[in-house]
């Protein structure tokens, strides 16, 4: 296939890739101790009242807000305390008029109460009764029935991925499993002869293999599943042979090709070769990362990188993410971490390409930030290492000036 016949648009190459294929999700059911992370497969409701009893939200005195009307510094009410709310349990005892009861936080409010006088607004006496220096409304210091979290209603919706938060909300309602999303198992092969093991020593023209780690580590923070296939030679034989066994034993497959362009038509050619559609885009329309290489076959999504560091994870942030994603059944419109920075040099770009460019945030000291763009070639992996984020120049743009404000996407 000749290289880069036509190149496409980042979102075209999507749109051809989710045209060619029909993500589906597939679920298990997991303690909810160990769903941090995962994506909830299925709507959850709750089959209970959060919480299921009036509760107290301070220390202090369940009273009858009636009682407390009128009360101030200089003129208090008085309230006999009846009895002390047991913590854990339901009070056996209700209030009468002018009764209070003493109370703590998070303690059932007995049968009559409904407001909660602060101890600080309160001095007991000797007799048994305390002088209230501060009226309470109907409510005040009170958690009512229900006021988290309704029966039946849908607590956390399907394609929510879990964060400690709603693994804290499912306990307290008792849910201690649920039906999440199987994460994606995606095979990850590097090729090029120049490439060797991290844990090798490398000689004159060697290089360790890097893309293999910053794509595992970026896919497994996304909630799918890594097989490393290691470092494959630039030969069509040992290619073929690799590829097809990651395609028959993985969900989707990424591979990084060498720097030249006849390796990456290799990994475009032995790409057709594995089944119909084939390669469906060869060329995309962005930098760093120009080269990739969507394909799909048997349903299966096949991504072919560019070998340089940079260009493969920034690639990978921006288009493969989106692929697990859907493929985890992802639905949340939560924003992406992101921050509004102030760029401090000009920067051209090309029309017709859209450019991702790495920076750095710095904080002003009036709390604002500055995003300092990190320049350098798309081989240098400390490159991103020193960035904090990517922001984009959009296709139809030459560049941007120094002191625009622009969306620093955080990596």
């Amino acid at each position: 296939m000749p290289e880069f016949l036509s190149l496409v648009t980042p979102d075209k190459a999507l749109d051809l890739l989710f045209n060619a294929i029909n993500p589906e999700v597939k679920s298990e059911i997991i303690q909810t101790e160990k769903a941090s992370g995962k994506v909830t497969a299925e709507d959850i409701l709750s089959l209970q009242n959060l919480p299921d009893f009036k509760r107290s939200t301070v220390d202090g005195y369940a009273v009858l807000a009636k009682e407390t009307h009128g009360a101030g510094e200089s003129l208090p009410a008085y309230l006999t305390i009846k009895d002390e709310v047991p913590m854990g349990d339901e009070p056996e005892f209700s209030l009468a008029s002018q009764e209070c009861a003493l109370i703590h936080t998070g303690g059932m409010l007995p049968k009559d109460a409904d407001a909660v006088i602060m101890i600080e607004d309160t001095q007991i006496l000797e007799s048994g009764e305390i002088e209230v220096f501060r009226a309470v409304a109907k409510g005040e210091n009170v958690i009512e029935v229900g006021e988290d979290v309704s029966a039946g209603e849908t607590i956390i919706p399907k394609g929510t991925r879990l964060r400690p938060a709603e693994i804290g909300g499912l306990m307290a309602l008792g849910i201690t499993s649920i039906r999440t999303a199987i994460p994606p198992v995606i095979g990850i092969l590097s090729s090029g002869d120049e490439i060797i093991p991290p844990s090798q020593k490398t000689k004159p023209g060697e290089v360790r293999d890097i893309n293999s780690y910053t794509l595992a580590a970026l896919i497994e923070d996304l909630g799918g599943e890594v097989t490393h296939y290691g470092i494959i030679a630039d030969s069509r034989d040992e290619m073929l042979k690799a590829l097809k066994k990651a395609h028959q034993e993985c969900d989707h497959l990424i591979v990084t090709a060498g720097s030249s362009a006849s390796t990456r038509d290799l990994t475009a050619e032995i790409m057709n070769i594995l089944g119909d559609p084939g390669v469906l885009v060869h060329g995309i329309s962005i930098k760093p990362g120009k080269p990739t290489i969507f394909a799909v076959s048997g349903g299966k999504i096949m991504i072919g990188l560019p070998g340089n560091p940079v260009s493969a994870l920034v690639i990978a942030t921006i288009l493969v993410s989106p692929i697990i994603e859907a493929y985890l059944g992802v639905k949340s419109s939560r924003p992406e971490p992101a921050l509004f920075a102030e760029l401090t040099v000009n920067i051209s770009s090309q029309a017709g390409r859209e450019d991702w460019i790495p920076v750095r945030v710095i904080k002003t000291p009036e709390g604002s930030f500055l995003a300092e763009p990190v320049f350098g070639r798309s081989n240098l992996i400390f490159i991103l290492a020193r960035s904090d984020g990517l922001i984009k120049i959009p296709a139809s743009a030459t560049g941007l000036e120094a002191g625009s404000l622009v969306t620093v996407r955080l990596i």
